[in-house]
């Protein structure tokens, strides 16, 4: 079960690392695709203007949900190795993280309603044994609350979303090279990915 949940993990790194990467060429034509790949803050608002509100919610809610369960588990499970792991892959661990992790200490639960798609969050309130079905709930609320938000303001910048993917429509290609050039200039300064040790 650790080894399936880690390698969920690593999946859902890898395709929101494309889905991410590609979200500015594809989230006009195929919003649906971009969330499953990806439910970052970006595509979440960027897909609003193109996708009804059902699908938006179920797909945004599951996609988020998912890879909060995963994390907070492997937080859970590997402790300090997770966060060794997860500061490997950043290099030297930018002063953000140490931010949110003390926000974490000191917001408690709070903290997973108020960032329930943070990936930090929920490693840190796995690592610091979180009763699941606590986690779960509160994850959902804040992952709800933040839908809800993210879709009330596309639909407030709707015009704004639709200006600028069509201003980006002829470069949006060169934009989605880009991203992949500065993801893979990122890669080579960090470890492999590879799941915690479990020694």
């Amino acid at each position: 079960m650790r080894r399936a949940v880690v390698a969920l993990t690593s999946f859902l790194f890898i395709i929101g690392t494309v889905g991410s990467n590609i979200g500015p060429a594809l989230v006009d034509e195929r919003p649906l695709l971009t969330l499953l790949l990806s439910s970052r803050n970006r595509n979440l608002l960027g897909s609003v203007p193109f996708i009804d509100a059902l699908p938006y919610a179920i797909v945004g809610f599951a996609r988020l949900l998912l890879a909060a369960v995963c994390l907070y588990f492997v937080g859970r499970w590997y402790g300090h190795r997770a966060l060794s792991w997860v500061e490997s892959q950043v290099g030297e661990v930018p002063r953000i993280y140490h931010l949110i992790e003390r926000f974490t200490d000191k917001a408690g639960w709070a903290a997973v309603i108020l960032m329930p798609g943070s990936n930090i969050v929920c490693l840190f309130v796995g690592h610091r044994q979180l009763p699941p079905r606590k986690f779960i709930s509160l994850a959902s609320i804040g992952i709800v609350i933040k839908l809800a938000t993210l879709w009330f303001g596309g639909k407030l910048l709707e015009d704004q979303i639709r200006s600028f993917l069509d201003a980006i429509e002829r470069y949006q290609w060169w934009i989605v090279i880009g991203l992949f050039g500065i993801t893979m200039i990122q890669s080579i300064r960090r470890q492999p990915l590879a799941p915690p040790d479990e020694s």
